[in-house]
Parts: structure tokens; C-alpha cells; sequence
């Protein structure tokens, strides 16, 4: 056999050799499962920017890819979950939608939804000033004070602590960082069943005010109130002292006498007189 045979013989033995190895690599390739996994998932997010209250349409809500690497908890995943339900926060555009910030489905729009478990919403009426200047807007909290001029007499006094602010006038939108203060005439505010009876009570035989308070501040506000007396630098009357109970001295019933039988009266005597032949007899008492 020649050199070039040889040669040849080789370079087409390299060639079969190679085309086997190629024909299996691509092969044993197929045959492998792929392990590619999605990292994305549809979260709904809103389209604008929507007002607490307000009944989500098909317009408001779109589905975007969220990575998976940072899930939202209780996100919305399909525009049909969100659609005609009432928004319980208010959302800025492309906030994703959750399922605390929307109410159940068939529970309708506006105030309703907003208005927790065991609660109720009550409605006062201020004018622009004892509201503090308009900024007793949604999410607030505030003390309800109570004035009342009774007997010639006026005192004023919390009647309720720490309640939150549910709608301002006809806005049920949540303060924003650039909002600017409103004057509105009816706050309506989230209370227990108890606290409505005393704000109402109050409503109807005093004047109704507000005081902004810090939410972070959840203590409850105990006051005595203050009289007019106490504005004209009278001293505060103290505190009632509880009554003091004088010692009780137990005296004793002297025991009643023995009662005595009265004695029976002695018998009469009789005294018998002889006289001659003549016997008499007569009776001594």
C-alpha cells in the first residue's frame, strides 16, 4: 500500500469516527429534558392612578410579567379577579393589585366595603374650623370633643379617643405627601357600636369638635374635662373623695327582765265568836 493510500485511508477513517461521535452527542442532546424554568409571572397592576372606593373596570387593571424572584403577597394574577370589585386603598399607576387592597367580590364599591368587621361609620358635622382646618382627611385619626352648656354652666370634654377618619365630605381619597388641606362640613369616622351612641348623644346636646392626633399614638385620652371656671384661673375642684363610713359600734340590747308570777292572795281568815250558846263566824280579808 502506497503513502497516499494510507494517507487517504486515514482522513476517511477520522471523518466516520467524528461523524459517529457528532451523531450521538446530538442524540443523547434531544433526549435530555430541558431545564429551563420560568422566571416571570402575570401580577395585574393598575393602569392610573384610582381613589380608595373606587369600582375597578376592565380599563383600570393590566397584566404585566413580575419576576419571581420577588413575589407580591396575595397578587392578583388575572384581570377578571379584579374587575367590579371596590378598592379598599388607594393605588398609583402600575401598583400592583393585592387581594388586601380590594374588597370582596359582590360587596360593591364606595364607603360600604371600607368599613371593618364589628364597626360602623357615623357621620359629624364641623365647620371649617373645629375640623381642624380641613385636614381631618382620610386615614386620620382624632379625639372627639364634646362642648355642653347645661344650668348655666359650660364644660368640654373627650368623649371619644383615637378614631379613625373614614371620608371627608363627599372624598374618600387618602392624604397625599402634596394634598392640600379642604374645608369640609361632615367627617364621617369608624367606630364601635358604643362609641356611635356617644358621639350621637353628644351631637344632639353639644357642639362637636375634632383634635388631630399623631396615628402612631394609640393611647387612649382620659380627661375630667374642662369647665369654664377653670379658663378664669379658678382653681380645679378635687377629685370627689370616696365617702368615709364612720365606725360602726355594735351595742348590745339589755336582756329583758325575768318575768314573776305575782303571788296568789292569802287565804281569808275566819274568826269564830262564842257568845253564851251563840257561835258565830266572820271572815278577815
Amino acid at each position: 500500500m502506497s503513502r497516499s493510500t494510507r494517507t487517504l485511508l486515514v482522513f476517511a477513517l477520522s471523518l466516520v469516527v467524528a461523524g459517529a461521535f457528532s451523531a450521538l452527542v446530538f442524540q443523547a442532546a434531544r433526549r435530555a429534558p430541558s431545564s429551563a424554568e420560568p422566571t416571570t409571572t402575570p401580577v395585574a397592576v393598575a393602569t392610573r392612578a384610582l381613589p380608595i372606593g373606587a369600582k375597578i373596570s376592565a380599563g383600570d387593571v393590566k397584566l404585566v410579567e413580575w419576576p419571581l424572584s420577588s413575589p407580591i403577597a396575595g397578587a392578583v394574577t388575572s384581570i377578571d379577579a379584579a374587575v367590579n370589585r371596590g378598592l379598599l386603598a388607594a393605588v398609583v399607576a402600575n401598583e400592583p393589585l393585592t387581594s388586601t387592597k380590594l374588597a370582596a367580590l359582590g360587596a360593591g364599591a364606595g364607603l360600604p366595603p371600607m368599613i371593618t368587621e364589628g364597626m360602623r361609620a357615623i357621620s359629624v358635622k364641623v365647620d371649617e374650623v373645629v375640623g381642624v382646618a380641613g385636614f381631618a382627611v382620610p386615614g386620620a385619626h382624632v379625639d372627639v370633643v364634646v362642648s355642653i352648656t347645661q344650668r348655666e354652666q359650660s364644660v368640654a370634654r373627650v368623649v371619644v379617643s383615637n378614631v379613625e377618619v373614614l371620608a371627608s365630605g363627599t372624598r374618600t381619597e387618602q392624604a397625599r405627601a402634596d394634598a392640600t388641606s379642604s374645608a369640609d362640613s361632615v367627617v364621617t369616622l369608624l367606630v364601635s357600636p358604643p362609641d356611635a351612641e356617644r358621639i350621637s348623644l353628644a351631637s344632639s346636646v353639644g357642639r362637636i369638635t375634632l383634635t388631630l392626633r399623631n396615628p402612631l399614638d394609640t393611647s387612649v385620652t382620659d380627661t375630667r374635662g374642662t369647665p369654664v371656671a377653670a379658663l378664669l384661673g379658678a382653681p380645679e375642684p378635687p377629685p370627689a373623695a370616696a365617702p368615709s363610713r364612720a365606725p360602726v359600734r355594735v351595742v348590745r340590747a339589755p336582756e329583758p327582765a325575768p318575768v314573776v308570777a305575782p303571788l296568789p292572795p292569802p287565804p281569808p281568815y275566819t274568826v269564830e265568836t262564842i257568845r253564851a250558846a251563840k257561835r258565830t263566824a266572820e271572815v278577815v280579808k
